[in-house]
Order: C-alpha cells, then sequence, then structure tokens
C-alpha cells in the first residue's frame, strides 16, 4: 500500500491541497479488497480523518458489504472531511466534466436533430447510386505532409529507431529539438544523409494519412475511396522522401523505380486497366518528372521506353498543383517566413529571434530548410514572361477587400463567361505590380520603374562576394559567412522580379543553390529539341519539358479558389547587428495599398491559401490545351477549380466546401470528382471545365510561344 502513500504526496505536492481524506479512503478500500481476493488476514479498521463521530448510512451500507463476504467484524462508523473550500482539483474535473457533456451534446445534435447533420459522404451516396471501383489509384502526396521515420542515428535519438521524427506525433520536438533538426537536416554538400543518420520515408497508406492526430491529410479521400470498394490491393500510397531532390529520390531510395513497378503491378493485377493517378502540391512535380525518368533510357532513367505511359496511365488529376512554383518558397530561403511566422514575429518580436530569448528559432530552421533540395524546386518557373516584370504581371487587375480578410475579384466567371460578380465595375486608381516579387521597402513596390536604381545581379554578385566573418562561434547559417555591408548591398537593389532573384539567391544562399540547380531548372524553354533539355534537371518544369506520348490521358488541374495568397513581398533589413540573426525579414509594418492586397509586408492574390491559381491552372488553362510544343500528341487537360466556402459549424470539422491547400483533400466535390474518374468517367463526363477565377484572363496576358 506504499504506493498510494507516494502517490498522495506527489499529487499534494503538485496541487498544494490536502488529500489525506480522500487517499486514507482509497487505501481502505483497497486493503479491505486485497483481503478479500485474497484471503488474507482480516485487515484492521481504517480510520479517516473527521470532525465529528458521525454515521453516513451510504458508507455504513458499504462497509457491512464488505463484512458479509469477507465475514469478520464489522468496522467503525466514520465519515468523510468535508470539504471546505473550492480546491485545483475540482476545477479539473469540472472542465473534464464540460468537455464530455458538450462532446456528447454535439454528437447528439449531429445524429439525431434535423438539419444540422453533416452531408452524407460522396463515397456513400455513390456507392448507393452503383458506382463501384474500377482503376486502381495510386496516390502522390507533396512536400511536409508524408511521414518520416528514424532507421539510423546519433547517440542522442536514442529509443527512436523506426519511429516518427516527422508526421503524426511530434513529441521529439519538445524533449530534444536540436537533436529533431540535426536528423530531419541532409548533407550540406551531397543532399543526400549525414554522415552516421539514416532517415526514411514512411510505407503505406498510413504514410501520409493523417499529418497529425485529429489532422487529416489524405484520411478523408480513402474513407470515400473504401466506401466504393477500394483497398489496399487496388490503392497504393507512393510515399518518398519529400526533402531529397526528385532524382536522388531514385539515386537514394529507388523510389521511382518501386513507383514504376508498383504501377504495373496494379495494372496487371486488376484486370489490365490503367492507373488513376492523384497527385497533391509539391507531388505533382514529382510524378511529372516520373512521367519522363520512367520512358528514359537506363542508367537515368526507368527504360519503360516510348508508349509507357499510354499504356499504364488513364488520368492523372493534379490537386493544389504547384506546377509553376510558390513565392512562399522564395520568403523561405530569404528569411524562413511566410505571412503567418511573420505575422508572429510582429506580435512578439523576441519569441522567434535570438536577441530576447536566445532561441534562435527562425536561425535553425533556415539551416534545416537550406539543406532541402526540394524547397528548391517549389521556386518560381519561367521568369518575367509568367511572373511579371517591373511595371505588369497577368494578375494586375486584382482586387482585394481586407474588412473580413476575404479575397474578392475584380472579375469572377463560370466556365460560361457570364460575369457574375458585381465587384466588376470597381475602379482601381493604380494597378498592383506583383512582378515585383521582391521589395525593399513600401516605396519600392509601388513607384514607376523609371525611379527605381538598378544593379546588374550578376555584376553585383561577382563584385560583392561573401566576407567571412570571425565575430560569431558558431555558423548557424549562410548570412553568418557575410558581412553586414554585403548584406546592406544586396538592398541597394531596390526590387527583384523572377529573373533577377534567382542571382539574390545564389548571392545569399550560395551552397544550397549551387546544389539544387544541378536537380532543378526554373526558365521558360525556346526550343525543347535542343538535347540539353534530355538532362533530368528539366524534367519536373512543365515549361521546359514535353508531356509524354498519350492522346487518350487526360490531366486534370484541381484547386481551390478564393483564398488570400501570398504573391510578392515588402522586405527590409533587421535592426539586428548581431551574429546568428537573419539580416532580411518581412516588413510587417507595410499595410495598404490603392486595391488592399497589402497587408503585414505581403501583397495577396486569389489562390488557396499557398498556390496562386497562375501557377495551379497556367498549364491547364493554356500551356497544355490542345496541340502544343509542351503537349505534343493533344493530352485532354481540364481546370477544375473549387470555391472556398469555410465550415458553418463546428460539426464539419475543417469544411466539406473547403478550397484551402491541404483542407480541399477533405472537399466532397473534389472527392466526388475523384470518385467519378477512378470509376470509368471522363473529364467531358464530369462536365469539363468549372472555372470562377481569373485564370482565362490570366494566361491571355501571358505572351508564350506555343
Amino acid at each position: 500500500m506504499g504506493f498510494f502513500h507516494f502517490l498522495k504526496a506527489e499529487v499534494s505536492r503538485v496541487f498544494q491541497v490536502n488529500l489525506s481524506a480522500i487517499f486514507n479512503y482509497i487505501d481502505c478500500k483497497v486493503r479491505i479488497f486485497g483481503s478479500i481476493l485474497q484471503f488474507l488476514e482480516p485487515v484492521k479498521s481504517c480510520s479517516y480523518e473527521s470532525t465529528k463521530p458521525h454515521v453516513d448510512k451510504n458508507q455504513e451500507n458499504a462497509v457491512s458489504a464488505y463484512e458479509e463476504v469477507s465475514k469478520k467484524p464489522k468496522y467503525k462508523k466514520i465519515k468523510r472531511q468535508q470539504l471546505k473550500e473550492w480546491r485545483c482539483i475540482d476545477n479539473c474535473f469540472w472542465i473534464i466534466g464540460y468537455l464530455c457533456t458538450t462532446w456528447w451534446l454535439l454528437l447528439f445534435l449531429c445524429n439525431f436533430l434535423p438539419g444540422v447533420k453533416v452531408p452524407i459522404s460522396p463515397g456513400s451516396r455513390l456507392k448507393n447510386e452503383g458506382l463501384n471501383a474500377h482503376h486502381p489509384v495510386v496516390l502522390v502526396p507533396g512536400i511536409v505532409t508524408g511521414g518520416l521515420e528514424l532507421w539510423e542515428g546519433k547517440p542522442c535519438s536514442q529509443g527512436l529507431f523506426r519511429k516518427r521524427l516527422w508526421g503524426f506525433s511530434f513529441a521529439e520536438i519538445f524533449k530534444r529539438p536540436l537533436c529533431w533538426l540535426e536528423h530531419l537536416s541532409l548533407d550540406n554538400e551531397t543532399g543526400l544523409d549525414p554522415p552516421g543518420i539514416r532517415v526514411r520515408a514512411v510505407a503505406g497508406l498510413v504514410a501520409a494519412d493523417y499529418f497529425a492526430p485529429g489532422y487529416f491529410v489524405w484520411a478523408i479521400l480513402i474513407e470515400n475511396l473504401a466506401k466504393i470498394g477500394y483497398e489496399q490491393k487496388n490503392m497504393y500510397m507512393a510515399s518518398y522522401d519529400w526533402r531529397l531532390s526528385f532524382q536522388n529520390t531514385e539515386i537514394r531510395d529507388q523510389s521511382l523505380s518501386r513507383l514504376k513497378r508498383k504501377i504495373e503491378l496494379l495494372y496487371v493485377t486488376n484486370g489490365y486497366k490503367k492507373v488513376v493517378v492523384v497527385p497533391h502540391s509539391m507531388g505533382v512535380t514529382y510524378f511529372l518528372h516520373f512521367l519522363k525518368w520512367v520512358e528514359a533510357s537506363p542508367p537515368v532513367g526507368g527504360g519503360g521506353g516510348p508508349g509507357w505511359c499510354a499504356k499504364h496511365i488513364k488520368a492523372i488529376m493534379n490537386i493544389g498543383p504547384a506546377f509553376l512554383g510558390v513565392p512562399k518558397a522564395v520568403a523561405n530561403i530569404l528569411s524562413a517566413e511566410g505571412k503567418d511566422v511573420a505575422f508572429i514575429r510582429a506580435m512578439a518580436p523576441g519569441l522567434l529571434d535570438s536577441e530576447t530569448f536566445g532561441f534562435q528559432t527562425l536561425q535553425h530552421v533556415m539551416r534545416v530548410f537550406r539543406t532541402w533540395d526540394s524547397v528548391v524546386s517549389l521556386l518560381p518557373k519561367g521568369g518575367e514572361t509568367i511572373w511579371g516584370d517591373l511595371n505588369r504581371s497577368p494578375e494586375e487587375e486584382n482586387v482585394c477587400y481586407s474588412a473580413k480578410n476575404k479575397y474578392l475579384r475584380s472579375f469572377s466567371k463560370e466556365n460560361d463567361g457570364n460575369n457574375t460578380d458585381p465587384r466588376r465595375s470597381i475602379q482601381v486608381k493604380e494597378l498592383v505590380k506583383y512582378g515585383r516579387l521582391i521589395s525593399f521597402g513600401k516605396t519600392a513596390s509601388e513607384i514607376p520603374s523609371s525611379q527605381l536604381s538598378f544593379v546588374d545581379p550578376k555584376k553585383f554578385v561577382h563584385e560583392y562576394a561573401p566576407v567571412s566573418s570571425t565575430s560569431c562561434e558558431e555558423l548557424l547559417t549562410e548570412y553568418d559567412e557575410m558581412s553586414r555591408e554585403n548584406i546592406k548591398r544586396v538592398t541597394e537593389n531596390k526590387t527583384y522580379t523572377a529573373r533577377t532573384l534567382i542571382h539574390l539567391l545564389r548571392f545569399v544562399a550560395p551552397k544550397a543553390m549551387q546544389r539544387a540547380e544541378a536537380h532543378f531548372s526554373h526558365g521558360l524553354a525556346e526550343n525543347l529539341e535542343d538535347p540539353k533539355y534530355s538532362h533530368y534537371k528539366y524534367w519536373s518544369n512543365p515549361l521546359e519539358t514535353m508531356l509524354p506520348d498519350a492522346p487518350e490521358m487526360e490531366i486534370f488541374c484541381s484547386y481551390g479558389v478564393g483564398m488570400p495568397t501570398e504573391r510578392s513581398y515588402v522586405y527590409k533589413m533587421s535592426p539586428s547587428d548581431r551574429c546568428k540573426s537573419i539580416p532580411l525579414q518581412i516588413d510587417t509594418s507595410a499595410d495598404g495599398s490603392h486595391n488592399g492586397c497589402l497587408s503585414g509586408g505581403v501583397y495577396f492574390v486569389d489562390g488557396d491559401d499557398s498556390v496562386p491559381v497562375l501557377s495551379a491552372g497556367f498549364m491547364c488553362a493554356k500551356g497544355w490545351r490542345g496541340k502544343t510544343r509542351f503537349n505534343p500528341s493533344g493530352i485532354a487537360s481540364y481546370v477544375r477549380e473549387y470555391q472556398h466556402k469555410p465550415p458553418s459549424s463546428l460539426l464539419e470539422g475543417r469544411g466539406t466546401e473547403s478550397g484551402t491547400h491541404v483542407d480541399i483533400l477533405g472537399n466532397f466535390a473534389l472527392i466526388e470528382d475523384v470518385l467519378r474518374v477512378a470509376a470509368g468517367a471522363s473529364g467531358t463526363e464530369l462536365g469539363g471545365d468549372r472555372i470562377y477565377s481569373g485564370i482565362i484572363e490570366m494566361s491571355e496576358q501571358i505572351d508564350i510561344q506555343l
């Protein structure tokens, strides 16, 4: 019984209350119960702390019952000590009680009251309509959503073998954060495993069904596919280590080879039915790389030969595609920031920086990010032709509305071409210059280009080479290898477009860019027949590669719209002169613009909260539409947009009509489209294009040779 005395002392110490009466009572009951079960000698009567020898009838009956069973003399009558004040433990129990009551009430409302039920899932409804599994399905996750587990590590990782370092549970972040970061980093020279560390992708559907407990990624879609007959024999999660460059996933893990063999196996074992591939986010460019790799000759390619894709793939349903990159990747490399991090930094300046608490959070994050080649794969592609120059951009007619932090369009069209948005008549005094992806100061983002001062980026890098810093004890980032004077020279060129931005990144992140640019390209091909484009670094850029010869295949660009999405940034120099600080940061004081699209140092456009409409929809709207030099066989392409609608109640969770980048995987309309295509429907049978944004108008403004 010593355990209860120990527990009593510990709980009393933690809650700072005297629980002796409660634990004496428990102690007595356990001793009595132990004597009954084990036929021990009768225990002596137990006494509790009391103020009066009054008998409580309920307790007397309970003790009498124990006496009758054990056939021992009666115990003396006792009484619990009356609680004289409200205590911490009482609050805890009341909170638990309230939570349980609320949960049961929500379940009751959801299941029994009319009018508040969550709509029936697409899988259940389509099953009732007679829809069944037909084509095998392959799911391809994007960046950061797939789980990673440890296979070999440093001494600090003891006890973590084959446990997840990324995905589902992040307990190790708090237990041993520096050890956790060390094992998630890749080698800064090779982009592969650091010495003594092996972290690998989790296999199976569990690799990306949930990102964290209760936070679904693919789980809802998998569940709905299962309802019409899918299981592991006809559904596969093509997990891979999303930190690596795409070609390195094959060099280190043979991920592309395993995907090729799995698709061939699914094709054969399911009655020679072609496969429907469903990639998400960065997974769309990963699979685009696969399309070229699988038909290329060994040892660089998979050796499938021409016609492999036409034989094995029915359709590719790209969800939240980042085909042309995302501007937020620029901010991640420059300062490990985005709109959310910048907001936290503004509200609590010392929390993420080293000046106040010494956490150096962003410095550590930047150091890890810059070892992941996959981040560089997400940089904007196509240069100024796609993303605009100093004076113009395809989205320049956007109008934003910030009163409720919602994004509006100056033109919102259905696929019939009719203007359905009365705000079309809003007159914008001056168009936003989105082509200036990075501006140092709000003024530089707005003034005419004739008033800007320029430095040739190539000459800039050559003349102002990094100077070693001797005042830092430890180099956490590449910034620590540069003098403050050289960083200031970066800001002399007040604005950077998609063309000049690459030179800026090569200057501030030379090691990361040199390593990653051997695997990725971000240009726009003039002549795709040029033999240089057979190199694998061009395969994930849709503007520098051709789709396979598969005229019966279909490609869908499916994404959410109606969410403010990061497009360009206003930067400033960090006020700190200390080492181990990031010298550039988003200027959160930059607010307001002629059309309300500037907030907290970030210019917003329409998108899914992560990928702008331009990047997600251009290839299906124009680049691949019909027979073009990027799509020589004329593969049919469709734009399927899903207007974001936030959940109407807590019962909907993250929403059944959400258009945000990850939550769209739980969007019922999208899930229905996937299920119908998997069951055999074509893009035409789905209804063709469904467009709410201005992607057609944006595409028309891009002058590109097709």
